[in-house]
């Protein structure tokens, strides 16, 4: 017997916002190394520096998740300094990346803040990708109970 899960059944294991983000931020990625193709100057620079960008945002969505599924087995104000602690993490580790980027003059740091920005923009179009994965795995969203029911 094979033990081997197909690709759409791995894919199902992941928590489902998080494959959401992580597809936002792939198809971000391969819209912005598209992008930058026909301008001049050193495409191996630009396309690290996007690819670093955008790794960064797939770590920080993984991140984001791990905080806040340990967060909420916390206290109210053990919760709050572990969401703290996080975002802080986060950005300083991007900060970081973004000054040594710099000091290398060989990165472009302008392009690894556009790739993690794919993040913020991928955050807003979740619905599309909602939608998206639900085509793609066969499944639709239950529908939501009338509201007096709820309050009750």
């Amino acid at each position: 017997m094979n033990n081997r899960k197909g690709l759409l059944e791995r894919l199902k294991e992941i928590h489902r916002t998080v494959l959401e983000m992580e597809l936002g931020i792939l198809a971000f990625g391969i819209l912005f190394q598209l992008g930058s193709l026909p301008f001049p100057g050193d495409r191996l620079a630009r396309a690290v520096s996007l690819l670093l960008g955008s790794a960064m945002a797939f770590a920080a969505v993984l991140h984001m998740y791990r905080t806040l599924d340990r967060a909420l087995d916390l206290e109210e104000r053990s919760a709050q300094k572990a969401i703290y602690l996080g975002y802080a993490t986060r950005y300083f580790l991007f900060i970081i990346v973004i000054v040594l980027a710099a000091l290398t003059n060989w990165l472009k740091p302008l392009l690894i803040f556009l790739a993690y920005l794919s993040l913020k923009f991928t955050a807003y179009l979740q619905p599309l990708t909602h939608k998206l994965c639900n085509k793609i795995f066969h499944e639709t969203d239950p529908d939501p109970l009338p509201e007096e029911e709820v309050t009750q």
